[in-house]
């Protein structure tokens, strides 16, 4: 009997594959790694009887860093980490994950992956491979290794990934290695040297940490840009004539087809042709049946949209929902880019277990009647099938954000295979004296898929009155009215969303990761409608970027990355080639920002107008053209001044303890991150994090005559004294 290791990427996972594996007939045991435990039960392997042994990890378990030696900020020149080794050590050694997988390996005959079918994912199962394969049994040149691919928890699926296991492909593996050796040489090299730099020099940056990201930063750049077309926008006055005519059961608001002047004497003149008619005649009434089409399948970017602009779920949170669901088998696997349905799709299986729901249970039937359609051409991008239902439930069995997330889903995929929405247009088109105007409206003939997303229905308020050519309506009032045009909105997540898919900022997976990452770090704030309003250190640091480098901010250099990444997955790059090449790149771009740090500095000094900074930058604006192309817009609007400065560290504070050096009152600075600062020395010293800094008890510390202060974090947690 030969014995197999299989192993999943969360230990919900595992267990619940192992329980539809085995028909719900197997035991669970601890392992070395305590959050980890291992399923056990009997089946057949490859035509052999087998033990299987279930167990898991948590996320990846290798992560790449610096060698300890490169870790201290101060000590090390951010340009040395272009050309340092990177060490891949264990993501989080206390909790045994890497000696627990080697330990279960041993004695065993072969190794399944059941990691998640992405790119992440074939990366995983690398890290799981260098713990294990060196203790599986020797097996001469007989595959040992194999991989599962699968994109639903359902035991349909589960068992037909294990008749069709393949091997872990290590090019795709390799690309993501290159992937986290950039960004890891690239963010921190940018990230310590701009936050030293600074957090040295001010005192109410209110951030942590200033960090860069190669997708993060362009990610910030479009909140940006967006906020400098509000501010430059100057608003102009435009006048509109507006015509009420009377109906049967009350009055309307007629649309004047001039649509609107900018000039109130222009406006006057109009109006004076209009004003002294007593009727409007309708002078065309045009009707057309229109369509609207259903949706495609749904993919994650759309998911992760329609959370936020639909259900106020923001996409990390929307994402965390939906995995949840696909680990409890609500939904297929929720990270796809595809929008069409495989060939082999089962539609009618899975329209048929919604068929029961007391919600939408009545359209499901009616479709199986007949009514179903084929859904419509989406891209299929070879990756998981568009996300789905994988069963019924009710928001007895879920409920919260877990309901609403898996109602969308399930609305999304019926409406998929309904018919196209049918309605009635109607166009009216009418003459006060020589100027034309109209009415429009629309009347609701075939809901189709709307029937389920309601949301999307036609509106049936503006709803046009029954009327012929040549009949008349009694105008009541003729008047102008003076509007302002309008700046557009901040971005909203759904919008920012889209615009990051658009220019290849991040994955499906990844997008929801840098948009929380500019939340966090402060660069923006999300205001109501889940608007994402750029804050003033947002603000200077994209005009920064701008100023010295415009590339860094830019989704073009991502863009070019990935491209080669995307060539390493497939075999077409050496691997070696794109990281050499890239890191050489960078190193040069970061050189080239640290020697001319002074214009980003230029903005954190002074009070600015933001006409002055977009004359002096040029506000780039991305247009609908290939990613490598771009104009430059300058505005010449006046806008209001707005303090965009911070203030200097000297200014920054109170006198809080001694300096050991100068015996002078060093100034605590309690804005994040928190820290001591001498004036008298200009130096400045980091603090712990996440707790309260205390004078302690006026004592010095006997090696160098700082004075001591205590860090606490609360009541009942820790406290203890420090030298600066």
């Amino acid at each position: 009997m030969v014995k197999v290791l299989m192993v999943a990427e969360k230990p919900a996972l595992a267990k619940s594959i192992a329980l539809l594996l085995s028909d719900n007939n197997c035991e669970q045991r601890p392992s070395r790694c305590k959050s980890c435990p291992v399923h056990e039960y009997t089946g057949t392997f490859q035509g052999q009887r087998a033990i299987f042994k279930f167990t898991s990890v948590m996320g990846h378990v290798m992560e790449t860093q610096f060698p300890a030696q490169f870790n201290n900020w101060h000590a090390t020149d951010p340009e040395e980490l272009f050309k340092c080794p990177v060490n891949t050590v264990e993501c989080d050694s206390k909790k045994n994950v890497f000696s627990s997988l080697r330990h279960e390996g041993k004695g065993c005959d072969f190794l399944v992956l059941w990691l998640d079918c992405d790119a992440e994912g074939e990366n995983i199962c690398f890290e799981v491979m260098e713990a294990v394969v060196p203790s599986l049994n020797k097996r001469g040149d007989q595959q040992r290794v194999f991989r599962a691919k699968f994109s639903a928890i359902t035991a349909k699926d589960l068992k037909m990934a294990m008749k069709t296991l393949i091997e872990p492909d290590k090019n795709v593996s390799l690309s993501v290695d290159a992937r986290r050796e950039l960004d890891l040489r690239m963010g921190v090299a940018f990230t310590r040297f701009q936050s030293k730099f600074f957090q040295e020099k001010y005192g109410d940056l209110d951030s942590t940490v200033l960090s860069f990201g190669p997708c993060q930063t362009p990610t910030l750049s479009l909140c940006v840009q967006r906020y400098d077309r509000i501010q430059s926008f100057n608003p102009e006055t435009y006048y509109t004539v507006d015509v009420r005519v009377a109906l049967k059961n009350g009055s309307t608001k007629l649309s004047w087809q001039r649509v609107r002047v900018f000039d109130r004497t222009t406006a006057s003149f109009f109006l004076d042709r209009v004003k002294d008619e007593s009727v409007a005649l309708v002078t065309k009434v045009s009707k057309k049946q229109k369509s609207k089409p259903r949706p495609t399948a749904l993919n994650t970017v759309e998911l992760l949209r329609v959370c936020s602009s639909g259900l106020g779920i923001g996409p990390q949170a929307a994402m965390s929902t939906a995995e949840r669901l696909y680990m409890q088998g609500f939904i297929s696997y929720p990270r796809t880019e595809t929008t069409a349905y495989p060939k082999n799709f089962d539609l009618v299986g899975v329209l048929k277990q919604q068929q029961h729901s007391e919600i939408w249970g009545e359209e499901v039937k009616a479709l199986l009647s007949g009514d179903m359609v084929k859904p419509k051409g989406g891209v299929d991008h070879g990756d998981h099938p568009p996300i789905t239902p994988m069963r019924v439930a009710s928001d007895v069995d879920l409920g919260g954000d877990m309901w609403r997330v898996y109602d969308l889903i399930t609305r999304h995929f019926i409406a998929t295979l309904s018919p196209d929405c049918k309605y009635e247009s109607t166009d009216v088109t009418l003459s006060v004296g020589k100027e034309l105007f109209s009415l429009t409206g629309s009347r609701l003939l075939r809901p189709g898929f709307t029937a389920v997303m309601t949301w999307l229905a036609p509106n049936e308020d503006v709803a046009v009155p029954s009327l012929s050519e040549g009949e008349e309506l009694a105008v009541k009032q003729a008047e102008i009215t003076e509007r302002k045009t309008s700046p557009p909105g901040y971005l909203t997540e759904s919008e920012l969303i889209t615009l990051m898919e658009k220019h290849g900022i991040g994955t499906d997976a990844s997008i929801p990761k840098h948009i929380n990452t500019i939340c966090e770090r402060n660069y923006v704030q999300i205001a109501g409608g889940r608007t994402l309003q750029p804050t003033n250190l947002g603000v200077v640091i994209i005009h920064g970027y701008q100023n010295i480098d415009f590339d860094l901010c830019l989704p073009t250099m991502r863009a070019a990355v990935e491209k080669q990444l995307g060539l390493i997955a497939k075999g077409h790059a050496d691997y070696s080639d794109v990281l050499y090449y890239f890191t050489e790149l960078f190193r040069r771009k970061f050189v080239y920002f640290r020697d001319n740090i002074n214009l980003m500095d230029q903005l954190f000094e002074v009070y600015c107008s933001l006409s002055v900074i977009i004359c002096c930058l040029s506000l780039f604006v991305v247009v609908d053209r290939p990613l490598s192309s771009h104009v430059f817009l300058f505005f010449s609007a006046h806008i209001e001044p707005r303090q965009l400065s911070f203030t200097p560290l000297a200014s920054t504070g109170k006198n809080f303890t001694l300096c050991g050096k100068c015996k002078r009152y060093m100034k605590y600075v309690s804005a994040r991150p928190q820290r001591l600062f001498c004036p008298i020395c200009d130096e400045t010293y980091s603090l712990p994090q996440g707790g309260k800094i205390m004078i302690y008890k006026g004592l010095t510390c006997p090696l160098d005559k700082f004075e001591l202060v205590l860090f606490s974090t609360g009541q009942n947690g820790k406290s203890y004294p420090l030298c600066p």
